[in-house]
């Protein structure tokens, strides 16, 4: 049973806990890529999003597991050769660019629940994280899936609780049938910034050990990662839509509900999900600089993944408080999206499908060979 689950639902479960921090944990890029376009349009987009994005993480897994390229640094010289470092530089942007989104929710939140400044939060969510990093994958593998399963089962009572109130809003909001502007497009906008999240995945990957894990897997990771989105478009269709406007959105949803004990512990699972993206992220980056010390013959020091986490936690957090989160979002994550379709999305539809069929379905080669 355990093997089952590292193979089939850990990854897609590790893939959804780092994107929900910076893809939906605030509701902000709910309503930026898919509240904009009305309830039905954003559902729709939702749809292509889920499709999107088992078809890429299907293809990436099996990439990964024919080449053993389980950080990113090995994976994208299997995938783009000299060109790699390309991806690196966007990569980098993306997770000071997702890090100060979350430093900048968390400061709102924090201030919001106990009249303290913006930066206290901040300053926790970079303690957390550092932390986490500096404890390592075994410990980071376990509580990224426990924390996911935990989200999984507040975000459905939270769902079920606003449209306990507001379901006629809720209901009156769908039936309007409003699908407007290209939500096909943002759909996939959408899908290609947060497989910044596939750098953070890879290291669970080793347990596939077939061409089968690899496929169904990344298919179900699609699924995985997306159901806690809908919830979440759904509960704001309640407020739709004024709520567009607000900077975090979740918050107005749940200053509408009475009970002060689930406003508590939706904010510390909420919490908990910015800790979780943010460590993905770190991880992932601190990973590539322990396969590059290795290659070297040295090994990366534990003082050194805590210094890496901190300082680039640090300087988002700097970003957050001189930007803004809507700025933040609908500035950068858009104009990101495309350099991520250009060299993840692309690449993997051409070379990697290239490179997988002419590998057997259980050939597993070094990422030195496949590149």
């Amino acid at each position: 049973m355990a093997d089952v689950f590292r193979r089939f639902l850990l990854p897609g479960l590790v893939f959804q806990s780092v994107i929900i921090g910076g893809g939906y944990g605030t509701g902000r890029e709910i309503a930026e890529f898919f509240l904009a376009h009305g309830a039905l349009g954003g559902l729709l987009g939702m749809a292509v999003t889920a499709l999107s994005w088992g078809l890429v993480l299907a293809i990436a897994f099996e990439f990964a597991r024919i080449t053993k390229s389980y950080n990113y640094r090995a994976f994208f010289m299997a995938l783009l050769g000299p060109f790699w470092r390309v991806f690196e530089l966007v990569y980098l942007l993306i997770i000071l660019l997702v890090l100060s989104v979350l430093g900048s929710a968390a400061g709102e939140m924090i201030a919001s629940a106990f009249g303290v400044p913006d930066v206290v939060g901040a300053v926790l969510l970079l303690a957390a994280i550092g932390l986490l990093a500096y404890l390592g994958s075994k410990t980071i593998e376990r509580v990224l899936a426990g924390w996911s399963v935990l989200l999984y089962a507040v975000y459905a009572i939270f769902f079920l609780w606003v449209a306990t109130g507001s379901g006629d809003a809720i209901m009156a909001a769908l039936s309007s049938g409003q699908a407007t502007g290209n939500w096909a497009l943002d759909g996939v906008r959408y899908a290609a910034y947060n497989l910044i999240a596939l750098g953070a995945v890879l290291f669970v990957l080793p347990y596939l050990k077939t061409r089968k894990d690899a496929l169904v897997s990344g298919f179900l990771a699609g699924t995985v990662g997306i159901v806690p989105g809908v919830l979440v478009i759904l509960a704001m269709l309640a407020q739709y839509p004024a709520i567009q406007n607000d900077a975090v959105p979740v918050l107005s949803l749940l200053n509408g509900l009475t009970a002060f004990w689930f406003i508590v512990l939706f904010q510390i699972v909420l919490f908990g999900t910015f800790i979780e993206t943010g460590v993905g992220l770190i991880h992932a980056v601190n990973e590539r600089v322990a396969d590059a010390c290795k290659d070297m013959g040295r090994a990366f020091p534990g003082w050194g993944r805590l210094a890496l986490g901190a300082g680039l936690t640090g300087l988002a957090v700097f970003l957050a408080s001189a930007i803004g989160i809507i700025d933040l979002i609908a500035k950068g994550y858009g104009a990101l999206s495309y350099a991520f379709i250009a060299i993840v999305v692309a690449p993997l539809l051409t070379i990697g499908i290239y490179k997988i069929s002419k590998s057997s379905p259980d050939r597993m080669e070094t990422a030195n060979d496949a590149g």
